[in-house]
């Protein structure tokens, strides 16, 4: 099966055309004032209802309230939630009657293995805490603690530090679902680079083939 890709911290029409014209499978908008990748659910309106029907959009959130995020979700038609904050395995839950949900961590210690087990979602995600991205821009996820993360998730999804330099590598010895990216494909936060935007992607099937 072929590694699916989304990409994230989409803000504008003209970024989304480039991803889909690409061949990404999702894109991700970001619900999170904090985030310089910041969209207003009325702007993100206006890019999803141009999208083709087989482009999976997602909403990332961290610690909203639920009744919030099925608003926003439902206001935009979204197909997944993605969630980026400390909610519980019984938050996550909740929304599964009526959408897909994929779970944000950010492995640290051997310790943090244990917390995949009590979640009950479609998708783990790893990824680096944006505190740490602001110091080290170039940090990247510890490959000893995914290794062992890949073997109890059916679908793991990487993210956190993906270019276009490593994405082949970690794909070739990790094999997960899927790849997140958003700074690795930017010429500055917000802002897609079309020329990264395909040679991420090109990198991505190079590998799978």
């Amino acid at each position: 099966m072929a590694v699916k890709i989304k990409i994230c911290g989409i803000k504008d029409y003209e970024d989304a055309r480039l991803c889909v014209d690409e061949g990404v499978d999702a894109l991700g908008f970001i619900f999170y004032t904090k985030s310089p990748r910041f969209i207003l659910a009325k702007e993100a309106k206006k890019i999803i209802g141009k999208l083709p029907c087989f482009i999976n959009k997602v909403g990332v959130f961290v610690d909203e309230p639920l009744a919030k995020v099925r608003q926003t979700a439902s206001f935009l038609g979204l197909d997944t939630l993605q969630f980026h904050g400390s909610e519980s395995a019984s938050y996550c839950r909740s929304y599964r009657d009526s959408f897909k949900v994929i779970k944000s961590f950010f492995p640290k210690r051997e310790k943090d293995l244990s917390l995949f087990s009590r979640y009950k979602v479609d998708g783990v995600l790893l990824d680096i805490p944006f505190k740490d991205k602001k110091k080290m821009p170039k940090a990247t996820l510890d490959f000893r603690l995914i290794k062992k993360i890949s073997s109890q998730v059916d679908y793991l999804i990487l993210s956190g530090g993906l270019s276009c330099s490593n994405v082949g590598s970690l794909i070739g010895r990790l094999k997960p679902y899927a790849v997140d990216v958003a700074r690795g494909v930017e010429r500055f936060p917000g802002k897609k680079d079309r020329a990264l935007v395909r040679e991420f992607i090109k990198e991505v099937r190079r590998t799978h083939a």
